[in-house]
């Protein structure tokens, strides 16, 4: 077993962390109660120990960001690095500190989901607390991408993105929502072009649901009547209830969209593409232990 480890310290680690969160010298050195120097000097002297450049040193036009493309490549490691270190002092304390989990995730997912799912993560795992921010799919992946404080996302990609993992899930298909009685239920066989001239409730612009079913009608050379637009399954759902259209919508298995509700509800099978759902992360992210315990517990619930 190797003996000679590499001597990173967590004051070097947390200038990096620090300086990727605040954006400038000055603002970190601050928060850590130090001199720019002094954080100059730690960040000098992990690179030098790396042998990499971390963070950009001259002046020049705004950026996103003060680290480098190492800098970033790096930091993801680095808030692991500290959050394991964190760990191991507060190993013996009594009680232990809760830690954080940041999750951005779309509304259908956190309201026919993770409402649930972390209720039980928190009983199983006291410690560790769960932080929702509610994002639209671009928000999410816009969120990874440039706050280095979201550990993870939960959303149903519209593509797979070349600087995001995703993790799959599950799947779901398509069915078409009516008023109660409507003479669409009782066809033998639903097609698109049967539903062209019925009033449609669409998720918003911008949403992965909204483009596949467009995208659906759009192959088929047909033009939908779109009569109104809304941010959530559960109001498509209620507006469908009070006779404003119809809809099409993903439904959970489960039917708990739709339970007790006065609607007619149909399958449209494979004529629309299957929405994924999974999680997103950062490509070549080391999930903090808090985050990984929470990725593999919500992988499992969605297996079961």
């Amino acid at each position: 077993m190797p003996t000679d480890y590499p001597s990173l310290s967590t004051d070097q680690i947390a200038a990096l962390v620090e300086l990727a969160r605040q954006g400038s010298l000055r603002r970190a050195a601050e928060t850590l109660h130090i001199s720019e120097q002094g954080l100059r000097n730690r960040l000098l002297a992990l690179e030098q120990r790396l042998g990499i450049e971390l963070y950009c040193k001259r002046r020049g036009m705004r950026r996103t960001t003060p680290l480098t493309t190492q800098g970033r490549r790096f930091l993801p490691h680095a808030r692991a690095f500290l959050d394991r270190s964190r760990e191991l002092c507060e190993l013996f304390d009594a009680p232990q500190q809760p830690r954080e989990v940041r999750v951005a995730a779309s509304q259908y997912l956190i309201l026919y989901v993770l409402v649930d799912a972390i209720r039980r993560f928190h009983a199983a795992f006291p410690s560790i607390r769960i932080r929702l921010d509610t994002r639209s799919e671009q928000e999410i992946e816009q969120q990874l991408r440039q706050d280095p404080e979201v550990d993870l996302g939960v959303a149903a990609p519209l593509e797979p993105s070349p600087d995001l993992d995703y993790r799959h899930l599950f799947s779901l298909e398509w069915s078409l929502v009516t008023p109660w009685g409507h003479p669409l239920l009782k066809r033998r066989r639903l097609e698109l072009s049967d539903l062209v001239r019925e009033p449609l409730i669409l998720f918003e612009r911008g949403s992965t649901g909204r483009q596949h079913v467009i995208d659906a009608f759009h192959r088929a050379g047909l033009s939908p009547r779109v009569e109104m637009e809304t941010t959530t399954t559960q109001i498509i759902v209620q507006m469908v209830e009070a006779g404003l259209g119809i809809s099409i919508v993903p439904l959970l298995p489960s039917g708990i969209i739709t339970r007790g509700r006065r609607i007619g509800v149909r399958s449209l099978g494979k004529r629309i593409r299957p929405i994924d759902s999974g999680i997103l992360l950062r490509r070549g992210d080391t999930p903090s232990a808090a985050a990984g315990e929470f990725i593999e517990f919500i992988v499992q619930r969605c297996r079961q």
